[in-house]
């Protein structure tokens, strides 16, 4: 009920007509993109972007139908991240976790590894980000607020407060590192956490022994395109490396890559 409390207070704030300004637009966008927050409703996976009112109204059954067919984006309680906001006049619409693209569709005839036993990327230890898109409608118009007063108005969608802890934990990072997750980026040296929060979690994971020595890759990326893989040792990242594969799934090395 508070969060209708605060749409009615905003609304009669700024006036039905009050429209957002460029400048306006611009900040929400900045304010928003890159953003995490923890789902507070399961988001399912859907062809077209799923309609949500502030104040937490919805068509339950359409959700359903979607959770159905291609299953649970994210569940209650899972922390997700905001990558793209697009702002028309009367709706936000939201990516969330790279959207629907951003779903399993790997070829089967990958293998990483250069010990004399490869291992398939697509094996069951594999696990995949997954998105959707969530369009946030506005009964008279998107308001003219800033980017706190909009995460306020999403409360019953996403909580950005508890993004608090992670927040503190960047802030204590080496400046590189701290530089890297913010850029979007990894660099060598950077342990699990770091890399997630940077850029996501891996399409799939692999792992290798070799001397006693075990290894973990993961890998980012979609053929036909760029294949991004990260080794881990110790849990730690200590080699990037990417290629170009093909439709047929053949890759080819590429240069020294730098995950944007």
């Amino acid at each position: 009920m508070r969060y209708l409390s605060l749409l009615l207070l905003t609304t009669l704030a700024f006036g039905a007509n009050e429209k957002l300004t460029p400048e306006q637009r611009v900040e929400l966008i900045r304010g928003l993109s890159s953003e995490y927050a923890t789902v507070k409703l399961m988001l399912p996976r859907a062809k077209k972007a799923l309609e949500y009112e502030l104040g937490g109204k919805f068509d339950k059954d359409k959700w359903d139908e979607a959770a159905k067919e291609k299953g649970p984006a994210a569940r209650p309680g899972d922390l997700i991240q905001i990558t793209k906001v697009d702002i028309d006049n009367d709706s936000i619409t939201f990516e969330i976790n790279g959207g629907l693209k951003s779903g399993r569709k790997w070829y089967d005839n990958v293998s990483v590894g250069t010990s004399t036993r490869n291992t398939p990327v697509n094996g069951p230890s594999g696990t995949a980000t997954l998105g959707t898109t969530i369009i946030v409608k506005f009964a008279k118009g998107v308001p003219p607020v800033d980017a706190s007063e909009m995460k306020k108005l999403l409360k019953p969608l996403f909580d950005f407060e508890k993004r608090s802890a992670t927040e503190s934990y960047v802030d204590s990072l080496p400046p590189e590192v701290k530089a890297a997750v913010k850029e979007n980026r990894v660099i060598e040296g950077m342990d699990r956490d770091q890399v997630i929060m940077a850029v996501g979690k891996p399409r799939l994971k692999s792992r290798e022994s070799k001397d006693g020595v075990e290894t973990e890759d993961w890998v980012y990326g979609q053929p036909p395109g760029k294949i991004t893989f990260l080794t881990f040792q110790s849990n730690k990242v200590i080699k990037i490396r990417e290629s170009f594969a093909g439709l047929g799934g053949q890759t080819v090395q590429g240069p020294r890559p730098v995950i944007p």
